[in-house]
């Protein structure tokens, strides 16, 4: 009852001003809470133009910008608690990620006035001023920097850490950065919260290395690849592919096996010249070889195909010979039974 009076109270402008938040909120997909603090107005009037066409940004009083939030039924209330201080509004129908790494694009570089707290390490750089010598180099010696005069100018003869992160700058140290055009800290628009299809996004939850997470995706990509291919699971990405192997293995499959095929014809007819070539360049007597064979010179490639059937065929023979070795292990208790599966087989065939 109570907040139907407050309501009743409220100004006309006011009312007003919260119907035209409330249609703000309603018309995005993705709603947040901006810092506007430290931004100068004529800063904030070129952010917003630059966020033209894809995203709004709305600045009113605090209290009207909790009762827009609280008056749409979408879980968007749960925004209010980031309204604190100078904040501003702003609507997207980009997603949250996309919001935060444009915004965070737009920031730029700012001087920084006594009495601020130093966002950074603020650090004066090692190298030539351009300054003429004088009274700034006392200036820079009084900030902490190590400065002297060289060779007709003011020199900083070290990266100087004047002043480290949270401490508050001085006058002095102000109108010090201001002379050599530092800017040591960054103006924009800074993300509190944002609110998408249910979800509440804070910075840290939108801080992405794209360029990782771009390398991450086409690594995984790559490996899911290879484990398609090599498990034989066919998709639209790697059937050619597997298609490819499959060629390629049951090329080399016909060639070892000396499978006649009109595919395989031409490298069959080599793979045979290949070995009449080897096996006629080892036989010493020239006048035995037919007279196209006769001075034949093997190239390497064929020496070293030859060595490696050479090699297959010492392994075959040692396999031979090792079971010809447990066949005569086994004859010295078997002699009966081979006398009998002889005489089977003389009867067989006669």
């Amino acid at each position: 009852m109570s907040a139907e009076r407050k309501t009743e109270t409220i100004p006309a402008w006011k009312r007003e001003e919260i119907d035209d938040l409330v249609e703000t909120l309603q018309s995005y997909d993705s709603v947040g809470i901006v810092d506007l603090t430290g931004i100068p107005s004529q800063q904030l009037q070129d952010m917003r133009r630059n966020l033209y066409g894809t995203a709004e940004l709305r600045v009113s009083r605090n209290t009207l910008v909790e009762r827009a939030l609280e008056a749409v039924d979408d879980g968007l209330g749960e925004l209010v608690t980031y309204i604190s201080g100078h904040v501003g509004l702003i609507g997207t129908n980009d997603n949250p990620f996309g919001l935060y790494q444009q915004l965070e694009a737009s920031k730029t570089s700012a001087p920084i006035n006594a009495g601020e707290v130093a966002p950074n390490d603020i650090v004066i750089p090692e190298g030539d001023t351009g300054i003429d010598p004088g009274p700034f180099v006392g200036e820079l010696q009084s900030v902490g920097a190590n400065a002297r005069i060289q060779e007709g100018s003011i020199k900083v003869l070290e990266d100087s850490t004047v002043l480290e992160a949270g401490g508050e700058v001085s006058a002095e140290l102000s109108n010090v950065l201001a002379e050599l055009g530092i800017e040591p800290k960054e103006v924009g628009l800074d993300l509190r919260a944002v609110y998408a299809e249910g979800v509440l996004f804070e910075p840290a939850d939108l801080e992405l290395d794209i360029e990782q997470y771009r390398s991450d995706v086409q690594a995984a990509a790559g490996r899911a690849r290879n484990l398609s291919v090599n498990a034989v699971f066919p998709t639209a990405e790697t059937g050619p592919t597997l298609l490819q192997k499959a060629r390629g293995e049951a090329k080399s499959l016909g060639l070892q096996a000396s499978i006649e095929s009109p595919d395989l014809a031409d490298d069959l007819v080599s793979k045979a010249d290949a070995q009449v070539r080897t096996l006629a360049s080892r036989i010493d007597d020239e006048e035995a070889l037919p007279e196209e064979l006769q001075g034949v010179e093997v190239t390497p490639e064929t020496t070293e195909e030859q060595a490696d059937e050479d090699s297959d065929a010492e392994d075959a023979t040692e396999e031979a010979e090792a079971a010809d070795a447990d066949g005569d292990d086994g004859d010295d208790g078997n002699d009966g039974d081979d006398e009998d599966g002889g005489d089977a087989l003389g009867e067989m065939f006669g």
